[in-house]
């Protein structure tokens, strides 16, 4: 797993709330499209979808694993014989939270792919963070 953190300038319920709902993720996410839902919103445990991503024929199965307002959501993507995690944690700070991600990604037979794949994950997944506290910033 790989992880990083990023400030928002926000409280953490106002982070939580945005990052979490499928519907925002567009916008903040550099790799999505859209997110197509199985399951209707409000994001709750147990909620699936699609991802469409920006590289065509990529749209993993997203389900939401775990969900405690406004301390951690976690949730996991499969696509061909892989699967991915993400999980945020939200800390609240005086001016503002820290949003840590962890995020890895594991492939039956191809360990070595998988942590190359979350180890080159971390920088896009900092921008698009960054993107997030700039959006709620705004």
């Amino acid at each position: 797993m790989s992880s990083v953190t990023v400030h928002f300038a926000v409280p953490a319920e106002v982070a939580f709330d945005y990052l979490v709902d499928p519907a925002n993720r567009p916008q903040w996410q550099s790799s999505l499209k859209a997110v197509e839902l199985l399951d209707e919103n409000p994001p709750h445990v147990g909620q699936r979808g699609h991802d469409v991503t920006r590289v065509p024929g990529v749209r993993p199965l997203m389900v939401l694993e775990s969900m405690t307002r406004p301390h951690v959501w976690v949730e996991t993507g499969t696509w061909r014989g892989f699967m991915a995690t993400l999980a945020l944690s939200f800390e609240p700070r005086r001016d503002g939270c820290e949003v840590s991600a962890s995020f890895g990604i594991q492939g039956s037979g191809v360990a070595a792919l998988g942590r190359a794949l979350s180890t080159a994950g971390a920088p896009a997944v900092r921008s698009d963070l960054r993107r997030a506290a700039r959006i709620l910033a705004g």
